[in-house]
């Protein structure tokens, strides 16, 4: 019976984040179409999108640590990814413009790649190409002073791993370009939406933001020493606050 009501739910918060997408779809891609900076108007629209969806379906966000982000700064956030409600949540917690790397096969999403591709790099991590390409896209992107947000694991994980192993990508990036990580631990997305599960409940996710982590010097050694200490760090706060 609870399986029965969760599936109601679950059609129900799903109607609701497609027809907002409908609604305000356009309001989205036409400010980046008509001027180059116009993804705050964007970027506020999705706000407004996955406030209201979380509002009406009765999920809750509570942000820490906020005040460690200089607005004015680009950073290259990372998080860990437990759930696809992790989507959302982003244009909640940062207080910036920014561009997120995602899976090639949410390019295939009919009008919801239409609409978050206007803000996404997407990314076949099967191809050693497709994967040097989004860097150069996400390097021109740091460039213009927009931060990005990456999820080093580079899928979901679905096993009981606080965090798989992460990929190298994000903090070669950090190192070529000396700009920082932002490490971003999310907790209680998986529990809104279970791992291995499609359906929904309702429910609070805690964001935690952590002071930036500087890049080291270029060198043999520096991207996986680089990677390992970002990944001690978020792995800390994600059992600091579970």
């Amino acid at each position: 019976m609870i399986k029965f009501f969760q599936w109601i739910y679950t059609a129900y918060s799903a109607l609701i984040f497609v027809a907002l997408m409908l609604i305000l779809g356009l309001f989205i891609v036409i400010p980046i179409l008509v001027a180059e900076r116009g993804d705050k108007i964007s970027i506020r629209v999705i706000w407004i999108w996955a406030k209201v969806w979380a509002f009406l379906s009765g999920i809750r966000f509570e942000v820490h640590g906020k005040d460690l982000i200089d607005i004015k700064k680009p950073y290259i956030f990372i998080f860990n990814h437990r759930s696809f409600i992790d989507a959302p949540i982003i244009p909640i917690a940062i207080p910036q413009a920014v561009r997120a790397l995602g899976k090639k096969e949410l390019s295939r999403i009919p009008v919801f790649s239409w609409v978050v591709g206007r803000l996404a790099v997407w990314v076949d991590r099967t191809s050693v190409e497709s994967r040097k390409k989004s860097l150069e896209k996400l390097i021109g992107i740091l460039e213009k002073g927009i931060s990005v947000v990456v999820a080093p694991e580079g899928t979901r994980n679905d096993t009981s791993e606080t965090l798989l192993p992460f990929q190298k990508g994000a903090f070669r990036l950090s190192i070529d370009t000396r700009i920082p990580i932002m490490p971003m631990a999310v907790i209680g997305a998986d529990q809104i939406m279970k791992r291995g599960s499609i359906l929904l409940s309702p429910g609070k996710v805690r964001i935690y933001f952590s002071d930036p982590i500087f890049p080291p010097p270029p060198s043999d050694t520096a991207v996986n020493d680089f990677a390992s200490k970002c990944r001690n760090r978020l792995e800390a706060m994600i059992v600091a606050h579970e």
